[in-house]
């Protein structure tokens, strides 16, 4: 959803081969240290942003939902879409009660698409919130505490008064700033998993 201050929040899929496996590495808090356009004194800031990663479960997986356990919700979609937008409740907001998880859909111009697209969304987070529930429960058998809260990023983004990225779980350091931010991301990746290989 975008707003005068900037992009708030966003929801995509990514395709292709090991896309969750090296996308995961991407999964934690990320500082940007800038000039902020929305300061007219140009004064500097720094902003977080806190990204998830989960896997699109296949069809044939069957993660049980119980209609009761749904709260289904229905507004003005508020992005680009033709005609249709801000006219018809073509968007969702599906709220799994029992754990209070919510998922937005406003992709498509059908409220019918957004439903089913929303739904499938869900069943990807209770699949993850299980797995989660499970590694929890290993590493308090192992005694091992989790590498990510939030408030300590994986990774700053440094545009002002120096340009730099840093991934602090590495310590790889990157002074392209911008081709970073075009996406050329592959390094930081491979360094994560090497990281996390040689860990066993």
């Amino acid at each position: 959803t975008g707003e005068e201050a900037g992009i708030k929040n966003v929801t995509f899929t990514v395709t292709g081969k090991n896309a969750y496996g090296l996308l995961k590495s991407e999964k934690g808090i990320h500082r940007l240290v800038r000039i902020s356009p929305f300061d007219s004194s140009k004064r500097r800031h720094t902003s977080f942003a806190s990204v998830d990663v989960i896997p699109l479960l296949d069809k044939d997986i069957d993660i049980k939902i119980s209609k009761e356990d749904l709260k289904i919700e229905t507004f003005k979609s508020s992005g680009a879409g033709g005609q249709h937008v801000n006219v018809t409740d073509s968007a969702v907001r599906i709220t799994h009660l029992p754990t209070n998880i919510v998922v937005n859909c406003q992709n498509e111009r059908s409220q019918i698409l957004n439903r089913q697209t929303a739904i499938q969304i869900l069943k990807s987070r209770l699949f993850e919130l299980e797995q989660k529930k499970n590694i929890e429960e290993i590493n308090r058998v192992r005694g091992e505490k989790k590498e990510i809260e939030w408030g300590n990023q994986i990774r700053s983004y440094i545009l002002q008064p120096y340009q730099l990225i840093k991934d602090h779980r590495t310590g790889i350091e990157i002074g392209d700033v911008q081709s970073v931010l075009d996406g050329n991301i592959d390094s930081l990746i491979r360094g994560f998993l090497e990281k996390k290989l040689s860990r066993g």
